[in-house]
């Protein structure tokens, strides 16, 4: 399935912004549940309920995403008009209420989905279901997961098959390219949701980080070395962008996976894009779609191109 991005999108940034802000996002009928987890906080996931035969497919959401981001939205519901079984787990603080821990979520966060992807297939088996299990990650959720793969290797085969979009994979060369020009929308965007979340933190934890240089972060480096880095275990920005980046781990795994990332996403630009990987891995970097865009149609557009691709991926080679 070779994307083609409509002439009336004719750049990596209207392939962006109006697929997620203009395009209608169909309808989902989630179930969520509330998991605690082994730290004395809790995650929201939403759920949709297929045939037990049929497959079940996790989706791990992007920054400050959500189940209800328009990505998520269209692989939910072309999984519920299928027949399959699916689920957003919601990382710590994104499904509307405040989460416990000194704590919030990041790109390198394999621990985090390592025990909720455990622990949906357990409560899989455990119910008897014969359905293949699959496992998608976007932009965030997509890094995080393709280093879960790659740090458990052989572990993480009990997922027939995996797939990555939009995923910065090379942290570092993605913060460059978001901290200038008009991708500073893109970085005031995400600090309009993270830096209020990050002062309520702080009435739960006075003293966790420096609340005038929070205030004072004009783009993800400095955030991320006030906040990011300090509260989950990495010693500053550099640190943290190198270690959990995607791109070290893509020749350890061994899970069948695609690598979807367009090469005009403003997010990583097409240059930065690894060129080697796991013979498991399949690499495909289209010239146009933007960062999770991949509109298709005359106006006003549709997203059904992408939960197309990836279904039709994960059935192929899970």
């Amino acid at each position: 399935m070779k994307y083609s991005a409509p002439f009336w999108l004719p750049s990596g940034h209207l392939q962006t912004i109006y697929p997620a802000l203009l395009i209608r996002k169909p309808a989902v009928r989630f179930r969520r549940e509330r998991w605690d987890t082994p730290d004395g906080d809790f995650i929201d996931i939403d759920f949709v309920d297929g045939a037990p035969d049929q497959p079940f497919v996790v989706l791990f959401h992007g920054l400050e995403g959500s189940s209800d981001s328009h990505y998520a939205r269209a692989l939910m519901a072309e999984a519920q008009a299928r027949g399959w079984s699916g689920a957003v787990p919601h990382f710590r603080g994104c499904s509307g209420e405040a989460n416990r821990a000194p704590r919030f979520y990041h790109s390198g966060d394999a621990a985090e989905i390592d025990w909720i992807i455990r622990r949906l297939h357990a409560r899989r088996v455990a119910a008897g279901a014969t359905g293949k299990f699959y496992a998608t990650g976007v932009s965030l959720g997509g890094n995080a997961l393709l280093c879960w793969l790659g740090e458990s290797q052989h572990d993480a085969e009990f997922v027939n098959a995996a797939c990555a979009v939009s995923a910065p994979l090379d942290l570092a060369q993605g913060g460059v390219s978001l901290s200038s020009g008009f991708n500073m929308v893109y970085t005031r965007m995400f600090l309009q949701t993270l830096k209020p979340k990050c002062v309520a933190k702080l009435q739960q934890f006075p003293g966790l980080f420096d609340l005038d240089a929070l205030h004072a972060a004009r783009d993800l480096y400095a955030f991320d070395n006030i906040v990011t880095a300090p509260l989950h275990g990495y010693r500053n920005t550099e640190d943290y962008w190198d270690r959990a980046s995607a791109k070290h781990v893509l020749n350890d795994i061994t899970v069948p996976t695609l690598v979807l990332n367009a090469k005009n996403d403003p997010f990583l630009p097409g240059r930065h894009l690894p060129q080697r990987a796991s013979p498991r891995v399949v690499l495909d970097y289209p010239e146009h779609g933007g960062h999770v865009g991949f509109a298709v149609g005359g106006p006003p557009g549709r997203i059904t191109w992408l939960p197309g691709k990836l279904i039709h991926f994960l059935e192929q080679h899970g």
